[in-house]
């Protein structure tokens, strides 16, 4: 005679979260963006900040793009993955981060070069969220 046993799930066992393969492609833009923001800076600040005024442009529309990325990846964080407060919360902040340091880059194109030392540490702000982030939506919670 044999003997058939039925599994259920126990509070105990691992459950999948609700993903967002949307927040993923958007986090990625944004923390791509964000990444190349740096490269840019370097292009335009090299041989003395006299790098030329296209690179400027580039990296000013590039702000634009990674504040829209990451403002789209925390709406589609909150909509689609509210209890990943870290995620929606984090991308919030990114976005923030983001719109601060733009503004501040604007200062600094406007003859405010002191603020360059405000400019430099959002952007690695900006870099430590763009790499945490989708690093931290890989980790799936119950």
């Amino acid at each position: 005679m044999t003997s058939t046993t039925t599994t259920r799930p126990t509070a105990d066992a691992p459950t999948q979260a609700p993903h967002s393969r949307a927040y993923d492609v958007l986090i990625g833009l944004a923390a791509l963006a964000v990444l190349l923001q740096g490269l840019w800076a370097g292009l335009f600040m090299r041989d003395g900040g006299h790098g030329g005024q296209s690179w400027v442009d580039v990296h000013a529309r590039g702000a634009e793009v990674a504040i829209v990325l990451a403002a789209l990846a925390a709406v589609v964080a909150f909509v689609r993955m509210r209890h990943r407060a870290d995620l929606w919360l984090g991308s919030a902040v990114l976005a923030a981060a983001l719109v601060a340091e733009a503004y501040v880059g604007g200062l600094i194109g406007a003859g405010r070069g002191d603020l360059t030392a405000v400019h430099v540490p959002l952007a690695m702000i900006g870099v430590a969220l763009a790499v945490w982030l989708p690093l931290r939506a890989r980790h799936r919670t119950r």
